[in-house]
């Protein structure tokens, strides 16, 4: 048995893990994560980049409606939360059956879920780039990029939903590998679809190439298709190749003549409707922080308008490149999610405040090293991503601004993994409520109208670095009231 799946046996099991044991799974379970959340940044740098040779105008559409899309995306992936947190919990109590019914249902619901934020978006999408403050030359473009983001959001759904069990399982290395892959396609498709049929040079040699000249359009279409194929894999892996999850004909038969069809199918009803309940109550709270957070952003967006087409393609290019830093933080987040909650669900307080501690000291490091790579190199990264020389300037000081909150950001991203984990998202969302509507914004507002763009970015940088700081307080106070309860006998597996 490999490493990883034997510690997260011993985990289970209720045996002892010493500190080089919980570093390894810790290791072991982020390092697939971190590659597909740095691999899905990808994505977006590369359709940032291919646009970015469009000009100006067309970087400037996309970063209009980014900070939407990011919105979209972020209640997406918070009724996935909801379903690969019950999974968790499930697997750490040997519940399997439960857990391969829940992959089931949860599937079913998240299409269905999805399909409703689509016909939303349908209706919207025209109008959204003058909500936002874009002109008239933008606004096309912008709603064209947005229409096909819109029809990916089932695949989108499916897509979360799927590989955020398999994260809870501790099938990391799946999903990271499927999201290479994605990026991979990803550069083959927006290389055909975005660029107009041409003529390139390959090995001294000219070699006409044919192109569909889509532009935006052609962008985000490429995604669509490379997640399409990124789904049928992980699906495909979930039902039939994960050994702990993988549908059984038993999962499916029952006995007609001891419970009857009718009460069969309410049995089923009752069951779905339970889930969907602690569903709904955990990722409701983690949906309200993905508002609050991403509707906190398209206020920025909204502020940074008025500075011209130069400051919102270099924002937008500018938080693209940083996504490099922070992936490592939100992919080491999963892995807290996944540990935690399989500890809680066995009964294992104690190892999961011990798991906490070492999954946040992980994060840190790893953001402190990517935060000072960030600061050395960012004009290097922004030359990579578009050949504007004034975006190029102010995208890189707009980073080496956000480099000094990388320690403190990679706190918070860990720690709300944490309690996610625990099934506990509201807490995250009020701190997060509070840090960015109360914190961020008034003094990004204040800030901008002093030193522009740089102003908002200087906010950015100091809010995080607070809301890290009370992060690490709260989870230093949870554990601490863990390891209380557990002498006040608790009767919790350590």
């Amino acid at each position: 048995m490999k490493r990883d799946r034997l510690l997260l046996e011993k985990l289970r099991n209720g045996e002892h893990l010493g500190f080089m044991d919980r570093l390894t799974l810790v290791l072991v379970l982020s390092y697939p994560t971190v590659v597909a959340m740095l691999t899905s940044v990808m994505t977006e740098y590369i359709d940032a980049a291919m646009v970015g040779r469009l000009g100006a105008k067309k970087a400037a559409s996309i970063g209009l409606i980014s900070s939407t899309m990011w919105l979209v995306g972020g209640i997406v992936s918070a009724f996935a939360a909801g379903f690969q947190i019950q999974v968790a919990h499930c697997i750490g109590a040997r519940k399997e059956k439960e857990a391969r019914a829940l992959i089931r249902h949860g599937l079913i619901l998240s299409l269905f879920f999805a399909l409703l934020l689509t016909s939303v978006g349908l209706l919207v999408y025209r109008r959204l780039p003058f909500w936002l403050g874009g002109s008239g030359d933008i606004a096309l473009d912008a709603s064209r990029y947005a229409v096909i983001y819109i029809l990916m959001l089932p695949i989108m759904q499916v897509s979360r939903t799927t590989n955020g069990m398999l994260n809870s399982s501790g099938n990391t290395k799946v999903t990271g590998a499927i999201s290479v892959l994605i990026c991979l396609l990803d550069v083959i498709f927006n290389y055909f679809l975005i660029f107009g049929s041409r003529d390139v040079m390959f090995f001294g040699r000219s070699i006409h190439v044919y192109g569909a000249g889509l532009d935006v359009m052609g962008a985000s279409l490429g995604t669509m298709l490379a997640e399409s194929a990124g789904l049928i894999l992980a699906v495909r892996y979930l039902f039939f190749g994960n050994e702990m999850l993988k549908q059984r004909k038993e999962d499916f038969i029952y006995d007609r003549k001891g419970i009857g069809a009718r009460e069969h199918r309410k049995e089923i009803l009752s069951t779905v409707r339970s889930e969907l309940d602690k569903a709904v109550r955990i990722s409701a709270p983690v949906a309200l922080e993905q508002v609050i957070m991403n509707s906190a952003q398209v206020m920025i967006t909204r502020i940074i308008v008025p500075f011209g087409a130069v400051a919102i393609a270099a924002n937008s290019f500018a938080i693209t490149a940083e996504s490099f830093c922070y992936m490592p933080g939100y992919g080491v987040a999963i892995a807290a999610t996944t540990l935690v909650g399989q500890s809680i669900g066995a009964g294992r307080k104690k190892l999961a405040g011990q798991l906490a501690y070492t999954v946040t000291a992980v994060g840190m490091v790893l953001m402190t090293i990517t935060g000072l790579f960030m600061y050395i190199f960012a004009p290097v990264i922004m030359s990579l991503i578009t050949p504007d020389a004034g975006i190029q300037t102010l995208g890189a000081s707009l980073l080496r601004i956000e480099a000094f909150a990388e320690p403190l950001f990679a706190a918070s991203m860990v720690i709300g993994g944490v309690f996610r984990g625990t099934g506990n998202t509201l807490f995250t969302s009020v701190a997060n409520l509070i840090s960015m509507w109360a914190v961020r914004i008034p003094l990004a507002a204040y800030l901008s109208m002093r030193m522009g763009i740089k102003g908002a970015w200087i906010a950015m940088c100091i809010e995080l670095s607070v809301r890290g700081l009370f992060f690490i307080a709260m989870l230093i106070r949870w554990k601490k009231n863990n390891t209380q309860r557990l002498r006040d006998g608790a009767g919790l597996r350590t």
